[in-house]
């Protein structure tokens, strides 16, 4: 049986830059998260399994190999992504029409009942009438997330999902994250959030390559490879009469 996602020795450069370098990853019906600080190419990952950029190596979807012909709606069909600022996904005039949009362009028969049915669900029924560009940044994820969650695609990938959310919605999405049945890989250097979100953890390096992939509580007790892909980071506190240095997380 075919993996959902597969990549071989996939490279990917932007010009002369490199942003991954001979990624080798699969996953099934999971949700894992992908772990790097900024630049390790984690977004990049993302647009690549979105089908938005075409690397170096193989990429499989369901044991279809992805390339430019075979990247067309069907596939795009089968894959949401939510980028990390939720202004670059926003066009159409309200919130209902933002939701409805991608089931227009499938072909969805029961567009209304479908948007009532996720507004719902994601509690923004009042929002439907509103512009989302006039919304608060964790509204308007909520709204994004809506929008691809309501043609039911059979994988969410998610850019730092949780960077325009105040604390209440934060808390929100962790709770949003328990009961997603989707597939799910969730890009983000926060290791509190990551922690909170899978029991898988994948970490891209400074280097661009994938440098621990296994059990998330394994990965908060290895210093070595925390400290290696930079998330974790090291400075010297004054407490009252003296100085002293430890170890902090990135959040």
């Amino acid at each position: 049986m075919a993996n959902l996602v597969e990549l071989k020795d996939v490279s990917f450069c932007y010009e002369d830059v490199l942003a991954l370098d001979k990624i080798n990853f699969s996953m099934n019906n999971e949700k894992v998260v992908l772990l790097g600080s900024n630049g390790s190419g984690k977004s990049t990952l993302l647009r690549v399994l979105a089908g938005l950029y075409f690397p170096k190596g193989e990429y499989f979807f369901d044991g279809v190999k992805i390339t430019k012909k075979t990247a067309k709606k069907d596939f795009r069909k089968k894959v949401g992504i939510l980028f990390q600022n939720p202004e670059s996904m926003i066009f159409n005039p309200t919130v209902f029409d933002e939701i409805a949009f991608s089931l227009k362009e499938f072909g969805f028969s029961d567009i209304e009942d479908r948007v009532i049915e996720i507004a719902k669900k994601f509690k923004i029924e009042k929002l439907l009438k509103k512009s989302p560009l006039n919304l608060s940044g964790g509204e308007k994820q909520k709204v994004m997330l809506a929008s691809i969650l309501v043609y039911e695609p059979k994988i969410l990938l998610l850019d730092e999902p949780t960077s325009a959310m105040d604390p209440r919605t934060t808390g929100w999405f962790i709770d949003f994250l328990y009961e997603l049945k989707t597939p799910a890989l969730i890009a983000t250097h926060d290791l509190a959030l990551a922690y909170e979100s899978s029991n898988r953890a994948v970490v891209i390096g400074e280097e661009h390559k994938i440098i621990y992939d296994g059990d998330m509580e394994e990965l908060m007790q290895n210093l070595d490879i925390l400290i290696k892909a930079n998330l974790i980071h090291k400075h010297r506190h004054k407490r009252k009469k003296f100085i002293h240095s430890y170890y902090h997380l990135h959040f």
